[in-house]
Parts: C-alpha cells; sequence; structure tokens
C-alpha cells in the first residue's frame, strides 16, 4: 500500500508517517519499481501501536524502549 493508504488505514496524516519514520520509530518500506514506497500490514500494525502508545501519552524515547523490547524480548 502506499503512506495515503497507509495513513487513511491507520487514521493519521501522511506527514506523521514520515515523521515516524524520520526518528526511526516506523522502519523504512521498500519501493516499487516507480520509486513509491510500499507500506506492508507489519508498517500498518507497528503505526497503530505507535499510535495507541501516543494515546496514551507515552513519549518518543519511551514507545522506542517498548519496539526493542519487542524486537529482542530476551535482550535485558
Amino acid at each position: 500500500m502506499r503512506i495515503g493508504e497507509l495513513a487513511k488505514q491507520s487514521g493519521c496524516d501522511v506527514e506523521t508517517v514520515r515523521y515516524y519514520e524520520k526518528v526511526g520509530l516506523l522502519p523504512d518500506p521498500s519501493r516499487n519499481n516507480s520509486g513509491y514506497r510500499q507500506y506492508l500490514p507489519t508498517h500498518l500494525e507497528r503505526l497503530q501501536f505507535i499510535r495507541h502508545c501516543r494515546s496514551l501519552q507515552m513519549s518518543i524515547p519511551d514507545i522506542r524502549v517498548l519496539l526493542e523490547f519487542q524486537a529482542q524480548p530476551t535482550s535485558r
């Protein structure tokens, strides 16, 4: 899916998606032959998780820690 569809399905703005990519909360998507970003269902799941955390007033650094735990649960 493209960035507009991802934003629509998650209920946020395109600029918010780009911001989360910029600060490293959302992994960079691959690009198709035309150069458009191609987002996967995993991007949508992560974006929904981030938005849920933000709705609980969690900070970006706190969300980053949770995502790190999620990626490597036995690292600490």
